[in-house]
Parts: structure tokens; C-alpha cells; sequence
């Protein structure tokens, strides 16, 4: 059976019309299709990038360095300046490429760590000091992985990171409650542009699909759908909170080591 893709309607009505959602690393992959499913829903997605990509997706767009609070705080203000309010965030920026402990520097991991868990913090910290003060409140959405609840040989800062994250998720939604409502998506493997640089070619990635009990990797606008649920009305008693977008997770080893005749 051919594994099935589902998109956001377009004309589905989560209650998103016209709220502004900043996306940070919203410029390509996951943040982009993030972007793409709240436009679609009627919000007003806006991304932020280190570097504004060559073909830009047509959302409105901020270059900020989001491990740069002086920088963070300046694009939040333009933003409401602007909009005059900032409804949600969605920090998606992260990620780490494959290097063994053993083999990376102490200022490796540190960079790691600084992107996956203290920038959510620079963000959302920004966020609060606008989203406290208005009508409304607002929503936070953490972009997290399995990364952080599994082994996660050859990138063990940035699954430590992810696992402080969620963490993190959890603890701000008790301070900052009931004004500011935090979640986390932890997200499974994800087939984007860049997917080849983990799992290697076509074959590759279709291999480690087949891991996965729905048969494939997700799609940018899998996550983009559990985040704009968390954003939502919908969700508006789910906070601290974590959602786990991963197709089913992996099917154990030992399964397929053993010899029994009722393996799956």
C-alpha cells in the first residue's frame, strides 16, 4: 500500500485568521512548510532567517541571528510596530550536523546547545514581554525531537538540547500561564530539501521511510498541521505540553534480532 500524504485544506478554519505567527527559520524545510500551512489557514506567517534564502517563499521576512537577544528583541518590535501585536511563535530554528563526542570540539557543542535551547529561550523571553501585556495573550510553540527522548549517537549535544527544550516547555508554561500558552511538537524524521544529507539518496530515504510504521518520513506540512493546532483556539487549555509527530516512532531492534515466530 502506497503510504498517503495529507495537506491542510485551505479552507479549514482553526480559528487562525488574520494572527500574526512569527517562524523562526521559516526562510526553507520544516519552518517553511510550518509557514505555509498557517497561510493557508488565514494567519499571518512571518519568518526569520540568518540569511534570507535565493528564492524567497513570499512571506514577510526578518534577518535576525536568533542567539543574538539584542537582535531578537529589535525584529519582535518591528514586528509589532508593525502589526500592531504578535499572536504566536514558532521557534523552529535548529538542527545539527553528524559529529561524534569524541571527535567535536567543546565549542561545538556549545554552539549546539545555544541553538536548540537557549535561542527557543531569547525567543520566547522577547515574545512574552509583548504577548503578557495585550488582549488576547498569546501561544508559544517549541519545535523539538525524538532526538531528545532516544539515544541520539552522533548528534548527543543537539538530542540534549531538544530534552532541555521540552524541559523548558514545560516550566515556562507554569510561569507565563494563563496569558501565554507553551507546547512542544517533537518531531520524527522529516523529508525536506535537505533530507539527503542524512539518509543519503532517493533509495536512502525511501529505506528509512520504511522504518517508520506509516510507512514514510514526514512531510513539512505534517509538523505545519500539529503546529497550527497548538496555536489554535482548539488547544486553548493544552499547555506544557508535548506532541509527538513521528509517524508511529521506530520499530524496536530486538524484533528483528530474534528468532520467535511471532515477530511483527
Amino acid at each position: 500500500m502506497t503510504p498517503t500524504r495529507l495537506a491542510t485544506s485551505s479552507t479549514a478554519d482553526l480559528g487562525l485568521k488574520g494572527r500574526v505567527v512569527l517562524v523562526t527559520g521559516g526562510a526553507r524545510g520544516v519552518g517553511a512548510g510550518i509557514a505555509t500551512v498557517l497561510d493557508g489557514l488565514g494567519a499571518i506567517p512571518i519568518v526569520c532567517a540568518r540569511n534570507k534564502p535565493d528564492a524567497g517563499n513570499g512571506f514577510e521576512f526578518h534577518s535576525c541571528d536568533v542567539r543574538d537577544s539584542d537582535a531578537v528583541a529589535a525584529m519582535i518590535a518591528a514586528i509589532v510596530d508593525k502589526h500592531g501585536r504578535l499572536d504566536g511563535v514558532v521557534n523552529n530554528a535548529g538542527g545539527s550536523p553528524f559529529a561524534l563526542a569524541a571527535d567535536a570540539s567543546d565549542n561545538f557543542a556549545r554552539k549546539i546547545v545555544e541553538l536548540n535551547l537557549v535561542a527557543p529561550l531569547v525567543v520566547a523571553r522577547a515574545a512574552h514581554a509583548v504577548m503578557a501585556e495585550q488582549e488576547g495573550g498569546g501561544a508559544i510553540v517549541n519545535v523539538s525531537s525524538v532526538s531528545g527522548h532516544r539515544p541520539s549517537p552522533g548528534t548527543s549535544a543537539y538530542g540534549a538540547a531538544k530534552a532541555g527544550l521540552d524541559n523548558l516547555t514545560a516550566s515556562l508554561a507554569v510561569e507565563w500561564a494563563p496569558a501565554v500558552r507553551l507546547n512542544s511538537v517533537v518531531c520524527g524524521p522529516v523529508e525536506t530539501e535537505l533530507s539527503h544529507m542524512h539518509y543519503g539518496d532517493e533509495d536512502g530515504v525511501a529505506a528509512v521511510g520504511a522504518t517508520i510504521p506509516m510507512g514514510r518520513l514526514a512531510a513539512p506540512a505534517d509538523i505545519g498541521n500539529a503546529v497550527a493546532f497548538l496555536l489554535s483556539p482548539l488547544a486553548g487549555y493544552i499547555t506544557g505540553s508535548t506532541l509527538t509527530v513521528h509517524g508511529g516512532g521506530e520499530k524496536p531492534a530486538f524484533l528483528d534480532a530474534g528468532n520467535a515466530d511471532n515477530r511483527v
